[in-house]
């Protein structure tokens, strides 16, 4: 995974006050043009909560003071770099730190592992991914048979019926997540709605709560979070020590971090990230995926030739869905026209250069993905969906330097693409996905890209 973690979340000005506190830095401003501090304490602060998210005031920085530019996070100096070329002077791909699992943990009061060596690094990467391709390989048909579950009760409605994308695909998700995640426990549908509870709980928290400290000034909300969390510990401090008397399976995720022979508390603390951060990751991407889709019927009657060409009349296997070339443009013209992940973030360990611009040591140093993904000097009517932009080199190689795609694409985003290709071929081969005349779709930018509102759609079966 790049060391700045394509699922960074767009309230990154989080990470940053815990790095800094980690690791004090230099006073020295760096010199690039940006943004003075409006207070002394807080820096920019006030600025970034006034435009709604740092997403949203990374628009306005890069627009002002072009594609480097700095503003200030308390008294530290921030320096954001908002296109492809910049990004590409800096961005180290050997590096094996997940700074986004830095973060997530940090903030859930885990030990994180900025410290860990080179060699660990890899060796951990490889265990991470290897136990998710063993688990999406163990329950594909599992997985198979929740996508038909949903897509049948959606052939079932009435073609007036308007069908609410957000509710059910983030179900969808929560049952993916915990059952391939954390085991047969979750076919119970009582534990997956307790999961969700406390999933919501913390995860609207690490967003909001932290940024604007507002949790420790809420005694009710702050009892609340930590209640959830020590209830979520429990959950799956429980299902390891289940795994270990029973002797894993490897059916689950967790079965295989237990035979790769972490400690409790790792397995624990691992499965937290992922099921966090797979349920929120993998719903919204199938949820914009969905949105889109129904508003390009040229877009759906291409993908279903491409699974009649590929599948012919068999169901989706795990072994054909790197053949889906055209389906993974969609995911991918969907994360960019979306901006799924609009921020990353990584600390400068030695002191670096842009352009003319000297980064100093200790700097943080923001990758502006949302400024990024919608650059018109990279992508040619950015703020259209268009897949075949990606039958394009130049676009590919771009998307796969972001970390979207290709060998640095992180385990849970390969997880997020699977579930959504399964979805949207079976949806294509049974229905027509229909947007609602009038609706407008806003986002909003917190851990990822959501709709503000829940989104949408008509179907309607395929004669």
């Amino acid at each position: 995974m790049l060391d700045f973690a394509i699922f960074a979340v767009t309230f990154v000005v989080i990470l940053v006050g815990a790095v800094l506190y980690l690791y004090p830095s230099s006073r020295r401003a760096s010199g690039i043009s940006g943004l003075n501090p409006t207070e002394e304490k807080d820096g920019n602060l006030q600025d970034i909560v006034s435009k709604g998210s740092l997403h949203e005031f990374l628009v306005g920085l890069h627009d002002q003071f072009g594609p480097v530019a700095s503003f200030w996070f308390g008294r530290r100096p921030v320096v954001s770099l908002g296109t492809v070329d910049q990004l590409r002077q800096h961005i180290n791909p050997n590096r094996t730190t997940d700074s986004f699992e830095t973060m997530l943990k940090s903030l859930l009061g885990y030990q994180s592992g900025p410290s860990m060596g080179a060699t660990e690094g890899v060796m951990r990467k490889k265990m991470y991914e290897g136990a998710i391709n063993t688990t999406l390989k163990n329950n594909f048909p599992l997985l198979l048979k929740l996508v038909e579950e949903l897509v049948t009760k959606w052939q079932s409605y009435p073609e007036s019926q308007h069908t609410p994308l957000c509710s059910h695909l983030l179900g969808l998700a929560m049952k993916a997540v915990t059952q391939l995640a954390l085991g047969e426990r979750f076919a119970n549908d009582a534990e997956v709605i307790r999961f969700r509870k406390n999933h919501d709980a913390i995860w609207s928290e690490i967003g909001k709560g932290f940024l604007d400290g507002s949790l420790d000034k809420s005694s009710s909300r702050k009892g609340h979070y930590d209640s959830a969390l020590a209830e979520m510990e429990t959950v799956l401090k429980s299902i390891v020590k289940d795994i270990k008397g029973k002797g894993a399976g490897q059916s689950s995720f967790v079965d295989s971090l237990v035979q790769a022979k972490l400690s409790e508390n790792q397995v624990m603390e691992d499965a937290m990230v992922f099921s966090l951060a797979g349920c929120v990751i993998t719903a919204n991407l199938c949820i914009w995926a969905v949105h889109f889709l129904s508003c390009a019927e040229e877009v759906q009657e291409k993908l279903l030739q491409e699974c009649t060409e590929v599948l012919g009349e068999e169901p989706i296997t795990l072994e054909k869905i790197p053949e889906l070339k055209y389906c993974q443009q969609v995911l991918n013209e969907t994360v960019r026209t979306a901006k799924l992940t609009p921020m990353a973030a990584t600390l400068q360990e030695v002191e670096g250069k842009v352009d003319q611009h000297v980064i100093p040591k200790e700097t943080m140093v923001i990758y502006a993905l949302g400024v990024v993904l919608q650059d018109a000097d990279t992508w040619s009517l950015p703020y259209r969906f268009d897949p075949d932009r990606f039958k394009d080199e130049d676009s590919r190689k771009s998307f796969s330097l972001l970390g979207f795609s290709g060998n640095q694409a992180c385990p849970e985003l390969r997880f997020a693409y699977t579930v959504a290709t399964m979805l949207l071929c079976t949806l294509v081969r049974r229905l027509k996905l229909h947007c609602l005349k009038g609706q407008v779709v806003e986002a909003r930018y917190e851990l990822v890209a959501t709709p503000k509102d829940d989104t949408w759609i008509t179907v309607s079966n395929r004669k």
